[in-house]
């Protein structure tokens, strides 16, 4: 697709988080997708931390991978 057929179509807009933002998109007539998306432990960074630890892939330490 070329720059010029992309703009000449409609906009489709996926909003993440804030609601009314798709809200006022909807009324405008704009094809929206809502996900409600929050950051990671409510935006606590000691938290987001400590939950990134628990999604490493490293094995645990003194855990054998096999």
């Amino acid at each position: 697709m070329t720059v010029d057929e992309l703009l000449g179509q409609p906009p489709r807009v996926i909003n993440l988080g804030l609601e009314v933002f798709a809200l006022e998109l909807l009324a405008a007539g704009v094809p929206v997708v809502h996900v409600d998306w929050r950051p990671p432990a409510g935006g606590d960074p000691r938290l987001a931390a400590l939950l990134a630890r628990l999604d490493d892939d490293a094995p645990a330490p003194g855990v054998d991978p096999r």
